[in-house]
């Protein structure tokens, strides 16, 4: 069995693929637009204007991948529910991953080691995603 993350973005999927992209050294395995489905969405389903808008991307990150779409635009905006927990190879990375991650967000707890980690630290990125970033011991 695989579990795989799905963020949704509200309308900023491009924007967060862009900035993982950037962060992270994230690759873009797969990308499909709302305009792009075999099969359109069912009346009402999906906010207006909202072809271009992605309905389901993969990312690749390191050895994992993640799924992320702008949802149909017709619930609630903002991010809720989870944080991600990115596992680096060394201090330096982890450094690099947190910096780039709290641009534009919040530092929560800075990198620092912990009896558990050579390293680990909070940010919670500019789309509301908390993401964990640790070197386990």
């Amino acid at each position: 069995m695989t579990i795989k993350p799905y963020l949704f973005f509200s309308g900023r999927a491009d924007e967060a693929i862009t900035f993982y992209r950037q962060a992270l050294g994230a690759e873009v395995n797969f990308l499909l637009r709302f305009d792009e489905s075999p099969e359109p969405p069912p009346p009402g389903a999906l906010a207006p204007d909202w072809g271009k808008k992605i309905m389901h991307s993969c990312l690749r990150i390191g050895d994992s991948e993640i799924f992320l779409s702008d949802g149909c635009g017709t619930g609630p905006s903002g991010f809720n529910g989870f944080g991600v927990s990115l596992e680096a190879k060394s201090v330096a990375e982890a450094e690099r991953m947190f910096g780039a991650l709290a641009d534009g967000g919040e530092a929560r707890m800075p990198l620092g080691e912990t009896f558990f980690a050579a390293t680990f630290g909070m940010a919670v990125d500019r789309f509301g995603v908390l993401w964990m970033i640790i070197v386990p011991k």
